[in-house]
């Protein structure tokens, strides 16, 4: 059983790394059920299910439209059981020549060490503005 502690601490080893411009532990955390939902109703936003969806569907599409290493800056970490909060913000530029420096909330969802479900909470207009539509994918749940 993961405790509260387990939980953050996996969590704020995610995000130093983050910070440091590396996502593999991030994706090694992911359990291969994992559920990544973007709020809002922007093109990007709605449900990621599964570990290749989110791979494939929302991080690789989303990583080649960056000029640049996508870093991030931890401000807080929160946790509560099984749920730990993140606010952070990053910075990236596009190669569009657009500035992508949005702020998030991260709400996780910790399951046996693994990240079961992520909650995304992100300025959508800053989305609209610097950042191309996702292609077309399979049809899918919509958040918002």
């Amino acid at each position: 059983m993961n405790t509260t502690t387990d939980n953050k601490a996996l969590v704020q080893r995610i995000h130093a790394e983050l910070d440091k411009g590396n996502g593999q532990l991030f994706i090694d955390s992911l359990a291969d059920d994992a559920r990544w939902t973007l709020e809002g109703t922007t093109p990007w936003s709605r449900t990621y299910a599964g570990k290749a969806a989110i791979r494939e569907e929302l991080i690789k599409p989303l990583f080649a439209q960056f000029a640049g290493p996508y870093v991030s800056h931890t401000e807080r970490i929160i946790a509560e059981d099984d749920r730990v909060v993140v606010l952070f913000s990053g910075d990236v530029p596009t190669k569009a020549g657009k500035r992508y420096n949005n702020r998030y909330c991260y709400i996780y969802r910790l399951e046996g060490g693994k990240v079961k479900e992520l909650t995304e909470y992100f300025d959508t207009a800053l989305v609209q503005e610097a950042l191309e539509a996702p292609p077309a994918s399979a049809p899918h749940a919509h958040a918002g």
